[in-house]
Parts: C-alpha cells; structure tokens; sequence
C-alpha cells in the first residue's frame, strides 16, 4: 500500500510518475528571505519575459505592496510584513521550539561537527539569540510551489496543466476552457483565472500591457503576443482573459539551459535556482549558519517529502510563521484523503450489505 499511498500524497519523483522517457533532475527556487530586500525586480522580471498583465500601481495601505497576493497576473509576490520586538520575540520563541524537537544541531566551532542528520541532542547548545531590534521587516517573494503532488492538476478536467520533464507544472493557454477547478483545489490560493481588469476592479478599466497585434484602431504590428480575435473584441489589451494563470517556471527558458527570469534578476540572490536536491541542501546549511549566528527563529517551509503535498519544487527561509506570510502551515492536497475515503466507503458497503442480507433472512423465517 505504501507504494499507491505515494502515489496521492507521499514521496515520490513526479517526472518519472508523468511516464517521462527522458527525465531531468528536478528543478526549483530555494527563496531566502533572510536577505530580500524587497526590490521586486523578480516580480518585474517576470512580467517582461512571460508577458504578464500589469496588476496594479496603487498601494494597499498596509504596507508597501501594490499586489497582496499571488494571482493570474502576478506570478512572484513580494509580501512586506512589518513587526515589532514583540512579535519578533515570539518568532524566536517558536523557533526555539523547533530547534528542540529535532532541528539540526549547532555547535561551536571547537566541538565535534554532527553527522548529518544527527540531531539536537541534551548536550548540543542551541543558538545564541541576538539582541531585539525595535522593528523589523520581513520581505519574503512568493511563488507557485511546484508540488510534488498538485492539486491543481490532478482536478485538471481538459489535460490544460501538465507535468514537465524538470519536475514542474505548466499551464497550456490554448487548451484550458477556465472551468476554475484548479483554483479551488490549490492549497496555497496560487492559480487563479485572469479577469482583465486587476488592479482597477472598482472602475472596471483594464490596465494590462499593450499586446501588440491586438487588433486595435491603426494597429498594424504583428506582435509575437497577438491576441485571438475573441480577445480583441472584449479586451484589447490584456491576453488569456479567463483563463487559469501561474508561474511556469520560466519552462521556456529551462528547455534552453537558462535560469527563471526572476532568479537572474534577484540582485541579492535571494531567489536561487537549480537543481531541488541541491537547493533544499543550501537551504538547511543557510538555516543552521543563521541558528549559529544568534537568529534561532529561521526555519524551512515546503523541504518534507511526507507532508501534504509531498514537499514542494519551491523551499523557502522564513524567520516567522508560515502564516505571517500568508503560507498555510499545513497544506494539503485533494488526493491524501482518498484512501480514507475509499476506506470507509467499503465499510458502507459492507454494512449495507450485511444489513440487507439480515432482512432477507429474517423475513424468510
């Protein structure tokens, strides 16, 4: 049963699930927010080299966000989230929490290094907390997270979404019929249908790109982005409206060798890219150098193959919560719950069956 169970929620290498003849390593984002600054040129670039809809210039006046979440026209999201000393000591606190129930370890540079995996013993020290600062701010870029189990494409009902060969999942513009199905069933709210007007919902204004060849008045170009006929009726200027959008990994530009236009454009490194086996490596010795600088509340989000969604293509450093950046703590997908289902649907059965095969027996005496 292990084996069909991995196959809904567990462990398991999605490429080679895909029927894949050729599978590549499994690519992905390691996103340390530890050192975003919150430039959004992931956010910029992403939009150039995709073709992505401007969302919106006008901040939410909760912080200096202009976009509040991932959407069909914004595929990298940059949150701000401003704290004071008191929440930032409850960040730690937690953090402190999971150091003991079996982080790695840190040690000093005199003792014996730990193996790897070995974990927090009784006489391992933990970190060393740095002095509270006033304030702080936490910058952290969003992105689709690539599961290893997507719901989004196991409710799929056209085959619109697919599973490359690196692992990743795809959206095809021309064969989603925007049913919506995949937006319910995602876990962290990413895929969404595009409307065409984000950004101006109050006034219904469109504020998208110009698309060249969108077929407006005197438009003569012939634009690599020409809009369908249907889509120049109704909007001249924003593309794929209705239609489910979100990050493809820039598949584009893996088919070619290249990096994610966001990750080439990250001046900090904050967003890395490469291999996942590689990245979520460089995700936990970030983790134990910043526990051994004094910062006990960094932690990972999206490295255990055995949660719900079977651990995610894009891993991140976080230094609170999960839902302070508006991460769901345990994200599940729509399939783990089918063996129980399937489960106590047999034991309906069954029951029903037994109690009919008593009636009949009873009424033959």
């Amino acid at each position: 049963m292990g084996f069909w169970r991995n196959q809904l929620s567990g462990p398991t290498d999605p490429a080679t699930d895909a029927a894949w003849d050729v599978v590549e390593p499994r690519k992905g984002f390691f996103t340390d927010t530890s050192i975003c600054i919150g430039c959004k040129a992931c956010e910029v670039a992403c939009k150039e080299w995709n073709g992505v809809p401007e969302d919106g210039l006008d901040l939410l006046s909760q912080s200096y966000d202009n976009t509040g979440a991932l959407g069909a026209s914004t595929w990298r999201h940059v949150a701000f989230v401003e704290q004071t000393s008191d929440r930032i000591e409850q960040a730690r606190e937690s953090g402190r929490k999971l150091v003991s129930l079996g982080m790695p370890s840190v040690r000093s540079a005199g003792e014996a290094q730990s193996a790897p995996g070995d974990l927090l013993q009784d006489t391992a020290p933990g970190p060393v907390d740095t002095g509270l600062p006033d304030v702080r701010w936490l910058m952290a870029s969003d992105v689709c997270k690539h599961c290893t189990h997507a719901a989004c494409l196991d409710v799929c009902p056209t085959g619109a979404l697919f599973r490359t060969e690196f692992g990743t999942v795809v959206v095809q513009d021309d064969v989603c019929n925007g049913c919506g199905y995949c937006v319910a069933a995602c876990p962290f709210g990413v895929i969404e249908r595009r409307r065409g007007n984000e950004g101006h919902e109050q006034t219904g204004q469109s504020h998208g790109i110009s698309i060249k060849g969108a077929g407006g008045a005197g438009d003569t170009t012939k634009g690599s982005h020409q809009n369908a006929p249907s889509h120049a009726a109704s909007n001249g200027e924003v593309k794929n409206v209705g239609i489910a959008q979100k990050c493809t990994l820039c598949y584009d530009r893996l088919g070619a060798g290249q990096t994610p236009a966001c990750a080439q454009a990250c001046p900090t490194t904050s967003i890395k890219f490469g291999d996942l086996d590689e990245m979520r490596a460089t995700a936990r010795a970030r983790v134990a150098q910043l526990h051994e600088q004094g910062f006990p509340e960094a932690r990972l989000y999206g490295v255990d193959d055995n949660d719900g969604v079977g651990g995610t293509g894009s891993t991140f450093l976080l230094l609170d919560e999960p839902e302070v950046y508006g991460l769901p703590p345990d994200p599940r997908v729509t399939t783990a719950d089918l063996p129980d289902m399937f489960r106590k649907a047999g034991y309906a059965g069954l029951a029903m069956l037994a109690m009919a095969a008593a009636s009949f027996v009873g009424s033959r005496t």
